[in-house]
C-alpha cells in the first residue's frame, strides 16, 4: 500500500465505477487497494497514497462518478489495523466484549473501523464489505466492555452523520461461536 492516506468513491453504476477507476488512477500517483463490484450491483474503488494525491483523485472520481456516487470519503492517515481487518487477516487473541457497527455502505463503514480503533484501545476482528448482505457492510471488533462502548460509539457517529447508519450494539460477555467464522 502506498502512503498513509486512503480514500474510496463508491457508486450505484459498475460502468460508471469502471470509468471512475480509470480517472482516479489518471489523476494522481495513486494505488488501488480494492477495485470491485459489490452488491447490489454498485462498485467500489479504493485507492492509497500520499494525502494531496489521495485528495486530487478523490475529487476527480467523485466528478466522474457524478449522479452515481452513493458515497466516499478521504482518510489521510488510516490506522494500520483496518487493512488486515478488510482482508481478513486479523489475528484475535482472546475475545472479550463484542462491538457491532452496521452501515448502508462501504465508505461509511471502512471510516467507522478507522475511527473506532482509533478511539478505544480495541482489536478489530472483520470489516465486512456488501458482498451478499445487500450493499451493507458491518465492522466487528473486541475489547474491554468500556472500550467496546467508546469505540462503537465513535464508529456509529460517523455513519451516522451520514445518515447511513443501520445498527450498532455491544454485547459484554458474548459466546465465541457467534463469531466462529472469523476465527
Amino acid at each position: 500500500m502506498k502512503g498513509a492516506a486512503i480514500g474510496i468513491v463508491e457508486v450505484s453504476s459498475i460502468a460508471r465505477g469502471y470509468q471512475v477507476a480509470d480517472a482516479v488512477l489518471k489523476r494522481a500517483d495513486v494505488e488501488i487497494v480494492v477495485n470491485r463490484t459489490i452488491c447490489p450491483g454498485k462498485y467500489m474503488v479504493l485507492i492509497s497514497g500520499d494525502v494531496d494525491a489521495v485528495n486530487a483523485s478523490i475529487e476527480t472520481g467523485i466528478q466522474v462518478g457524478a449522479h452515481s456516487v452513493v458515497d466516499h470519503f478521504i482518510i489521510p492517515n488510516v490506522h494500520p489495523d483496518v487493512f488486515p481487518a478488510i482482508s481478513g487477516v486479523a489475528h484475535l487473541p482472546e475475545l472479550k466484549a463484542l462491538g457491532v457497527i452496521e452501515g448502508f455502505s462501504v465508505a461509511s463503514v471502512i471510516e467507522a473501523a478507522d475511527a473506532a480503533v482509533k478511539a478505544a484501545n480495541i482489536q478489530l476482528i472483520n470489516v465486512h464489505l456488501a458482498m451478499a448482505i445487500g450493499g451493507k457492510g458491518f465492522v466487528v471488533l473486541t475489547g474491554e466492555v468500556g472500550a467496546v462502548e467508546s469505540a462503537v460509539e465513535a464508529g456509529a457517529a460517523i455513519i451516522e452523520k451520514k445518515g447511513l447508519l443501520v445498527e450498532k450494539v455491544v454485547i459484554p460477555s458474548p459466546r465465541k461461536e457467534i463469531i466462529d467464522e472469523y476465527i
